[in-house]
């Protein structure tokens, strides 16, 4: 027998703690080298664990839902064993009449109870397993239709109450009561996971510490919506990726802070802490919540480069792949919640930036140019800021320059 040991990888020196989420694995299943076997959440991402070496996972140290620390034991292979056959389920065909060879039928049935890799991630958020859908894919493979079929009928009583996205940590042992029947008003609890708590308590220690203010302003988004129109086509040909707005209100936030490096600032202590470089954060939805990765050096990064990794930080968010690396600093950040049809808000700041902007949708309204009433397509940005270092004047101006900037894009090549 050898044994190979799965710990927990190094965690960052601010996390002393994580959540294993669930094994893809059970014990005396085979594994392959590199397989992932478990997922652990921490309060910033959630780190894969591959398997170290090929064998049979001959032991689960630490079940779901449990607490461990770097390096703690979790698992045991042998690289020297055999997965035990699965149990035999042909006995009861092997009373009927022996009509077709079993050889294809069983080669088809292999297949059902196994999940698509986009199956796999709805069947995980909503506290399914593969064998609890039927299956419409190619050999009874769960498809991604399928799993949301299922979760929309209703078809297992514990999923109906289970809303999609719901982290899956410690799901297995919230059973329903035994009590009453709530008939039309289920309800379920569930422990936050470690990322949501995070986000709560810097959430709260952001309002608790920081003298927030929002000042607000509105800016005509027609200049940037034709220029994006006008070389929308080349943009893309020759980059690869679509011009998006978001790296125009990056560009014009930088543009800003130049002008206004206190806005850019934080605090420290009784320090004011001027930071001569410009990393932006850019909020972004994930199924396990929000999370802000760090555009570094933005003011250094083309219209090309900002849109390119904006969409990678977007991909990797979804697919739970965000690393420490990409979500740790950041001077300021932007927020955009017209994404998802938001019209105005006050948004929170992100400490220990000072700082954040928030952009909403843009609609056609009726605003007044030259004594005349005419249609423009209107966007209201919103900048909230820790009114102890920043005062009202900054606040002001540095939004006005973001204004300026998006209404007149040609001041971004020549700094105006």
């Amino acid at each position: 027998m050898a044994i190979v040991e799965v710990k927990v990888p190094e965690l960052s020196e601010s996390v002393a703690e994580a959540t294993l989420l669930n094994w893809k694995k059970k014990a005396g299943e085979a594994v392959a080298q590199d397989e992932i076997l478990i997922e652990i959440e921490t309060d910033k991402v959630v780190l894969e664990v591959p398997a170290p070496s090929a064998g049979v996972l001959a032991e689960i140290v630490q079940a779901d839902g449990a607490t461990v620390t770097a390096q703690q034991l979790i698992a045991k292979i042998d690289t020297a064993a055999v997965a035990a056959p699965a149990p035999a389920a042909a006995a009861p065909a092997a009373a009927a009449p022996a009509a077709a060879p079993a050889a294809p039928a069983a080669a088809g049935a292999s297949k059902a109870g196994v999940a698509m890799p986009a199956a796999a991630k709805l069947l995980a958020d909503n506290n399914l397993s593969a064998a609890q859908v039927s299956g419409t894919g190619r050999d009874g493979r769960v498809t991604k239709g399928d799993v949301l079929a299922a979760v929309a009928g209703g078809a297992q009583s514990t999923a109906a109450v289970i809303p999609t996205g719901v982290p899956t940590k410690a799901l297995p042992q919230v059973a329903a009561p035994a009590a009453p029947n709530l008939g039309e008003r289920p309800e379920q609890r569930v422990p936050m996971s470690r990322l949501r708590a995070r986000i709560a308590e810097r959430l709260l220690q952001s309002q608790s510490t920081n003298a927030i203010l929002t000042t607000f302003n509105e800016v005509n988004m027609a200049p940037v919506m034709e220029l994006r129109k006008k070389f929308q086509d080349a943009f893309t040909k020759e980059h690869g990726v679509k011009l998006g707005f978001m790296s125009f209100f990056v560009k014009a936030a930088v543009h800003a802070l130049k002008k206004y490096p206190v806005i850019n600032a934080s605090v420290d202590g009784t320090d004011i802490v001027y930071h001569g470089y410009f990393d932006i954060g850019i909020a972004v939805g994930s199924p396990r919540g929000l999370v802000v990765p760090i555009l570094r050096n933005a003011d250094q990064m083309s219209f090309a480069d900002i849109e390119k990794k904006i969409a990678e930080f977007g991909k990797k968010a979804q697919e739970g792949k965000l690393g420490l690396e990409d979500m740790t600093g950041g001077t300021f950040s932007i927020s955009n919640g017209g994404t998802f049809g938001s019209m105005m808000s006050t948004p929170i700041i992100n400490p220990p930036q000072s700082a954040i902007l928030g952009v909403h949708a843009t609609k056609d309204r009726a605003v007044v140019e030259n004594g005349q009433v005419v249609v423009r397509p209107m966007n209201y940005l919103a900048l909230s800021y820790d009114h102890r270092i920043i005062d009202g004047r900054e606040a002001v101006l540095g939004l006005v320059a973001m204004k300026d900037a998006l209404e007149d894009p040609s001041r971004l090549l020549f700094d105006l």
